[in-house]
C-alpha cells in the first residue's frame, strides 16, 4: 500500500515550542545525515517567519502529500493546514490549538489512504489543547481515537522508547508511581507484551523477539519478601506468554537489567512502570532516542522530548531525535511494507 517513495507525513506539533525549528533544522540537514523525504503539515507563514527568526534560509514549496517526495529534493515540502498559527515562541496560545490537531489528524488520515509512509509527530503541550477544549488526556490516547475512528477497531497503544542499543516499554505509563500496584495486572502485562512481541517481529523485523519482563519490587521481590507483586502478578503474565510461545522471561531485577551484557539477551524490555523504563532509555541515548508507539495500524514516531518552551525561537534546539525518529520511521513502514507482502 506505502510506496517507499512516499514520503513521512510530520505534523509541527505546538508551534510555541521547537517543532518548527527542529523540523527546519532536520531539513537542512537532510543530506548530511541522510534523511528520508517528508512533509511537514503547517502553516507556511509560520514556518517562514520562524526560519527569519532564526536567520536561516530555508526554501518552502506548498504541495501535496503525493508530491512532496518530489518536492524534498530542492525545498521544504509544507501541506498547509486551514488553520492559521500566532507565531509567539516560548509563549503557548490556545488559539493555535486548532492547527496543532489539525496537523495530527491530517497526517494519521494520509498514512492510513496511504498517501504518507508513516506519521512522525512533533512535541505537543497539553495545557493550551485543553484550555481550547481538547479532551485527550495526551497525544498517544488521540492516535488511538483517531485509528478507531478511521478502522471502526479500538486499539491498544503501547509506548516504546526506542534507542541504538535499549529498546524500554512501560507498562504503566503516566500515573503516580503509588498507584502503580493497583494499576498493574497479569493481563495488562499479557496485553502489552503481546503488542510488543507483534510489532517487533512485523515492523522491526526481528523474527522471535525476546522480551525481558522486569519485576516491580527492588530484586524483583526477592521471592516475596520485598512485595507480592511479582510472584502474583508478574510471574503469572511471563507464565502465560511463553504458553504462547513468546520468548519472554522474567521477572528480573531491574538494577542488573540495562547493562551491556544484560541488553544483549533480549530485544525489548518491559518495565512496570514510567521511570523504570525511560530512565535507562534517556541515559543510554537522551539525544537520539525515538518514542514509537506500537499498537496502532499505523507507524507512529516521535522524538523522545517535550516541547521546551523555555528555548523555542533562540536556534539552539537539536534536531537529533527528530532526525532518529524520522529514520525509524521509514525503516519501519519498510519493513512493515514487506511483512505485508510476504
Amino acid at each position: 500500500m506505502k510506496s517507499a517513495m512516499t514520503a513521512l507525513a510530520l505534523s509541527v506539533g505546538d508551534p510555541s515550542g521547537i517543532g518548527p525549528e527542529i523540523a527546519i533544522a532536520a531539513f537542512l540537514a537532510r543530506e548530511a545525515v541522510g534523511l528520508p523525504a517528508f512533509y511537514l503539515l503547517a502553516d507556511p507563514a509560520l514556518i517562514a517567519s520562524r526560519a527569519s527568526r532564526l536567520g536561516v534560509s530555508v526554501p518552502i514549496v506548498e504541495t501535496t502529500p503525493a508530491q512532496a517526495a518530489q518536492v524534498f529534493v530542492r525545498a521544504l515540502p509544507i501541506v498547509p493546514l486551514a488553520a492559521r498559527f500566532i507565531d509567539s515562541p516560548g509563549r503557548p496560545d490556545p488559539a493555535n490549538a486548532a492547527g496543532t490537531v489539525e496537523a495530527i489528524d491530517r497526517a494519521v488520515a494520509a498514512c492510513l489512504a496511504g498517501d504518507a509512509g508513516a506519521v512522525v509527530t512533533c512535541p505537543i503541550a497539553k495545557k493550551p489543547l485543553y484550555d481550547a477544549g481538547f479532551r485527550f488526556p495526551g497525544h498517544t490516547e488521540y492516535l488511538a481515537h483517531l485509528a478507531a475512528r478511521h478502522s471502526g477497531v479500538e486499539a491498544m497503544p503501547v509506548m516504546m522508547l526506542a534507542g541504538p542499543d535499549l529498546r524500554t516499554v512501560p507498562v504503566t505509563i503516566h500515573i503516580a508511581l503509588a498507584e502503580v500496584p493497583k494499576a498493574l495486572t497479569t493481563e495488562l502485562i499479557v496485553a502489552t507484551a503481546r503488542i510488543t512481541a507483534a510489532d517487533l517481529a512485523g515492523r522491526f523485523g526481528i523474527a522471535r523477539p525476546r522480551l525481558a519482563i522486569a519485576g516491580l519490587n527492588p530484586h524483583a521481590g526477592e521471592g516475596g519478601s520485598l512485595g507480592l507483586e511479582d510472584e502474583h502478578i508478574v510471574r503469572p503474565a511471563v507464565d502465560i506468554l511463553r504458553a504462547e510461545g513468546i520468548d519472554a522471561f522474567g521477572p528480573l531485577a531491574a538494577d542488573t537489567l540495562f547493562h551491556a551484557r544484560a541488553r544483549a539477551g533480549y530485544d525489548a524490555a518491559l518495565c512496570m512502570y514510567h521511570d523504570q523504563a525511560l530512565i535507562p532509555a534517556k541515559t543510554l541515548a537522551f539525544d537520539d532516542a525515538v518514542n514509537v508507539t506500537l499498537g496502532l495500524p499505523f507507524i507512529r514516531t516521535s522524538p523522545d522530548h517535550g516541547t521546551a518552551f523555555d528555548i523555542a525561537g533562540k536556534g539552539i534546539a537539536r534536531p537529533d531525535s527528530l532526525i532518529a525518529a524520522l529514520k525509524l520511521a521509514r525503516t519501519l513502514a519498510d519493513t512493515d511494507k514487506k511483512a505485508a507482502a510476504a
